[in-house]
């Protein structure tokens, strides 16, 4: 059984006749109850939720301390390509934008990650756009055995690639991957994904099963908030993240909140998500999975994720760039989204620290 099907269940289910019965008993029982279903979830994100958050963030910091202790994990991307095939309306990278393309050669990924290594942050996240001809499994090999001599934990966010494909670049030291379904609504998906590669939906939704079946160490998965109904995204997300983690132990599943940010060619047509309810999202999160790892990117204000450091976060990126070639600032190019959060490493760490929160620089390492 794959994900599709699990997702087919609730084709048809309404959603709103639902929200609108919940009520508070039902809330607070599914805050509390120790093993929630599906329909605890269903609970947490109702409307009527949000004036029970201050239960909610009570609780889940107790379970993310329980999990995970008093550790937050740091970790800087570095986008190497911004080429992409694929048409798609949100988005920075699309083909149909007329933005300052660049692609790194190997050299200049070795001298960019250098720089990011003065930071001391031992996990990357290396993305491009998608496209294959560009970004080729020769390119991917070889930019991951630049990276290896600066980083213990090396991650990519490309386009979706075979098991064949991951399971190579894991015995060739690749620890995760981040995969973005965008958005769970099959209709929707295809409204805003115009044409290119990124067109096929249930490819995509594949991607984090085929990284586990690939052993690969570390998965996140995501949507991106705005480009439908939230809630019900979040609601699938979550469910998707439940079933990564049921049948595959071994492998280690976080979630990631974007929510949409301007970028070249900015989608207009998008549900706005505002700052409690994005809360709202993460605490009830955080109660359903609890095991799950999450992150925030620097897409959110200082304040925004200073204020999440104890409600359920236990990964953010630190001292970002969204350009190809920011960090060295060598003929940069256009950036995939603005950045919100525009502070140092250093003067994150200190706001970590002052939470009474430890960072991590690096939290793996591979024996062999």
């Amino acid at each position: 059984m794959s994900f599709y099907s699990v997702l087919e269940k609730w084709k048809d289910f309404n959603f709103k006749e639902y929200f609108d019965k919940v009520t508070d008993e039902d809330i607070i029982n599914s805050i509390y109850t120790p093993k929630k279903t599906e329909f605890d979830f269903l609970n947490l994100l109702s409307p009527k939720a949000e004036k029970h958050l201050e239960k909610m963030a009570q609780e889940s910091l107790k379970i993310t301390r329980q999990y995970f202790g008093n550790e937050i994990s740091l970790f800087l991307p570095i986008y190497v390509s911004n080429y992409c095939t694929s048409n798609c309306i949100y988005c920075g990278f699309s083909k149909k934008n007329s933005i300052k393309r660049k692609h790194m050669s190997i050299e200049e990924i070795k001298i960019e990650s250098d720089e990011i290594a003065k930071t001391g942050i031992e996990n990357i996240l290396l993305l491009t756009g998608e496209a294959k001809k560009i970004a080729t499994m020769d390119y991917l090999e070889s930019a991951l055995e630049a990276l290896k001599s600066n980083f213990s934990s090396i991650s990519f966010e490309i386009m979706p690639l075979d098991t064949k494909e991951y399971a190579h670049l894991q015995q060739l030291g690749l620890d995760g991957v981040t995969i973005f379904q965008e958005t769970y609504d099959e209709k929707r998906y295809d409204e805003v994904h115009l044409s290119g590669e990124k067109k096929n939906f249930k490819y995509r939704l594949d991607t984090p099963e085929r990284c586990a079946i690939a052993n690969l160490r570390t998965v996140t998965i995501g949507a991106l908030l705005g480009l439908s109904d939230a809630t019900i995204d979040i609601f699938k997300t979550g469910l998707h993240l439940d079933y990564l983690i049921k049948k595959y132990p071994n492998t280690f599943f976080s979630i990631c909140f974007p929510r949409i940010n301007r970028a070249e060619g900015n989608l207009v047509d998008c549900n706005e998500v505002d700052d409690i309810t994005f809360v709202h999202f993460i605490l009830a999160t955080r109660l359903y999975q609890n095991t799950a790892g999450i992150t925030i990117s620097t897409r959110e204000t200082s304040d925004m994720r200073n204020h999440l450091l104890n409600l359920g976060v236990t990964k953010i990126s630190a001292g970002s760039s969204t350009e190809v070639g920011g960090y060295t600032k060598n003929d940069v190019s256009t950036a995939q989204f603005d950045i919100e959060d525009t502070r140092s490493v250093e003067e994150i760490v200190q706001s970590i620290r002052e939470r009474g929160l430890e960072p991590l620089f690096k939290d793996w390492e591979s024996i062999i």
